[in-house]
């Protein structure tokens, strides 16, 4: 049985495979065709963190895709009413797969390691796949091929900047973290790429001028993420320096495009003039979650469609 809690779960061949079958169901839906792929399937939604586009992305592309699609809260008690293994035990019995939000990147680990249903991190603490993988098809969009392109992430070594940077690993781009000291990749997660990748092309500067000068793409998030209110007033601080605005993206080329995983606070990591400007890719990135996902869920479920039908 399939998951996918990192992308250390794919392969490079099968992250472009996903990549491909993303642009052909996008392509398709364009042309007004929905074909009913996963009819009669049915997704569970298995979510602790609020959200918006992961939940909207993921219940929407489902229903494109002829199946059905199941909201699970705080009401389910899961980890809470009855243990972990019968939790998921019998929700293997109900549903073809679940898409979890989870606080800690131990709680999908663990829902996993049941194997009673596939199961798709759709964000914790440690990574977000989807996020990556939605990004890397934005980017691909963009400059038609990703290969020896550089993602510059100006922010955070978080959840979706570690995805980002394994992503860019697999598929040979160069990923730079610009942050200020005490903000970096943790170590394990650096050196695990690196002996899966060891050809992987991952620098860290504390200088974001220096690390826009070739960007192709120019990535920020939020300085403070759900869970890390309290850190708000130091973190703000210490990224004082590192606004995405108009002085930063003067430095980089005229070409560079750029992203933002949203929900952004707009004048804190990024200005409105550069989020809303003529290099923004993010409204079409926030779309590609489900392209992303839908394609997903088919190389999860119905991997013999793809075979027929994408190559």
């Amino acid at each position: 049985m399939r998951h996918l809690l990192t992308l250390f779960d794919l392969t490079p061949d099968e992250l472009k495979t996903i990549l491909a079958v993303a642009s052909h169901l996008k392509s398709m839906l364009r042309k007004g065709e929905r074909p009913s792929i996963l009819a009669n399937y049915t997704l569970a939604l298995l979510f602790e963190k609020p959200s918006l586009r992961t939940r909207v992305s993921f219940q929407t592309g489902m229903t494109q895709l002829g199946g059905g699609s199941l909201f699970l809260g705080e009401d389910v008690g899961w980890g809470k009413r009855e243990s972990p293994s019968d939790f998921t035990n019998v929700l293997g019995q109900f549903v073809d797969a679940v898409a979890c939000r989870a606080k800690s990147h131990e709680r999908v680990e663990q829902l996993a390691s049941f194997n009673a249903v596939p199961v798709i991190n759709s964000l914790t603490d440690l990574s977000h796949p989807c996020q990556a993988m939605a990004d890397i098809l934005t980017i691909q969009e963009a400059f038609g091929s990703v290969s020896g392109k550089h993602l510059v992430f100006v922010g955070d070594g978080n959840n979706v900047s570690r995805s980002l940077a394994l992503a860019c690993a697999m598929l040979d781009l160069k990923f730079t973290l610009a942050c200020p000291s005490g903000y970096e990749f943790d170590q394990p997660w650096l050196d695990r790429i690196a002996e899966k990748y060891p050809n992987a092309d991952i620098q860290q500067t504390e200088d974001p001028h220096e690390a826009v000068k070739d960007a192709d793409a120019i990535y920020t998030d939020v300085w403070t993420s759900m869970g890390q209110e309290a850190e708000s007033k130091i973190r703000c601080a210490a990224f004082a320096n590192y606004q995405l605005n108009a002085k930063l993206m003067a430095s980089a080329p005229s070409t560079a495009r750029v992203l933002h995983c949203l929900p952004a606070v707009r004048g804190e990591e990024i200005t409105d003039e550069v989020i809303d400007g003529p290099q923004s890719d993010v409204i079409a990135q926030a779309g590609n979650r489900m392209h992303a996902q839908k394609a997903l869920l088919v190389f999860l479920m119905r991997p013999e469609w793809i075979t027929a039908n994408v190559g």
